[in-house]
């Protein structure tokens, strides 16, 4: 039978990727020891099971999540209130099946990509949803949330899991159409200061998109098809270090260069 741990870590999966912090609410406090252990990038604060005895404002909290805990209305409002738009709300509760009135209180309720499904194996149920976006427009919605991860950061303090990288993949097509044969290379964008070279990492999928955007507009990024994604770990080991979330102001003076990296030490993408 699945421990309480399972569960939680069940919920770790659902949590939105950070930067320096990902800030979470844990309602009733039961999650954010075994979370914080599988995320440290987590800044974590336990509230109460009552939300009316929350202060805090609106659109400011990454995700927020709970173990074994019964939805209200009220306590869904206040949860939707505090989140960011696009974060995330996830759940356990492990004595409870599948079930659709969970999809149609979060519907009611004003969530968006609603996810509800056996916690762990076939027991428990696991539910999520997120607070819809500001505005429809794919553009806008990555520079948004791109907004809320730090310009050049230092990746010996990055509490984040994760460096993304933007690259070149060839053959330039998708999995379903790759040959027996064919061979997957990658090439990362890096850049070249000073006769040393630096590979351009990013905190988040949106951050590497958010600067690829316009890199790509104005000619300085070429022919890039893919975002990489790796653990710190392994970045920590490239031979080369990263500038991680460089502006576009900061790299114009310098030769922009393609680097290869082994696909096979890349984690599997974002959802």
């Amino acid at each position: 039978m699945p421990n309480k741990n399972d569960f939680i870590e069940a919920m770790a999966k659902h949590l939105p990727p950070s930067a320096a912090d990902l800030r979470l609410l844990d309602i009733g406090g039961v999650a954010s020891e075994t979370l914080l252990a599988l995320r440290p990038d987590i800044d974590a604060q336990t509230v109460s099971l009552l939300a009316e005895h929350w202060s805090f404002e609106s659109n400011t909290v990454d995700a927020v999540v709970g173990y074994d805990i019964f939805l209200k209305p009220t306590l869904l409002a206040s949860i939707l209130d505090v989140m960011r738009p696009g974060g995330r709300f996830t759940i356990v509760n492990p004595s409870n099946k599948v079930d659709e009135k969970y999809v149609v209180q979060l519907e009611s309720a004003g969530y968006t990509r609603i996810l509800v499904e056996p916690a762990v194996g076939n027991t428990g149920v696991l539910i999520r949803g997120e607070k819809p976006h500001t505005t429809a427009d794919t553009h806008e919605r990555v520079q948004d949330v791109a907004t809320r991860d730090a310009d050049l950061l230092d990746l010996a303090t990055f509490r984040g899991r994760f460096v993304h990288l933007l690259v070149v993949q060839l053959p330039n097509k998708p999995v379903w159409k790759l040959d027996p044969d064919d061979t997957i290379t990658w090439q990362a964008v890096a850049i070249k200061r000073d006769n040393m070279i630096f590979m351009l990492g990013f905190s988040s999928l949106p951050k590497a998109v958010g600067f690829m955007q316009p890199a790509v507009v104005e000619g300085i990024v070429k022919d890039v098809n893919k975002v990489g994604k790796f653990t710190k770990a392994v970045a920590q080991n490239w031979e080369h270090p990263v500038l991680l979330n460089p502006t576009l102001d900061s790299i114009r003076a310098d030769e922009v260069i393609l680097l290869d990296i082994d696909p096979d030490t890349a984690e599997a993408p974002d959802e």
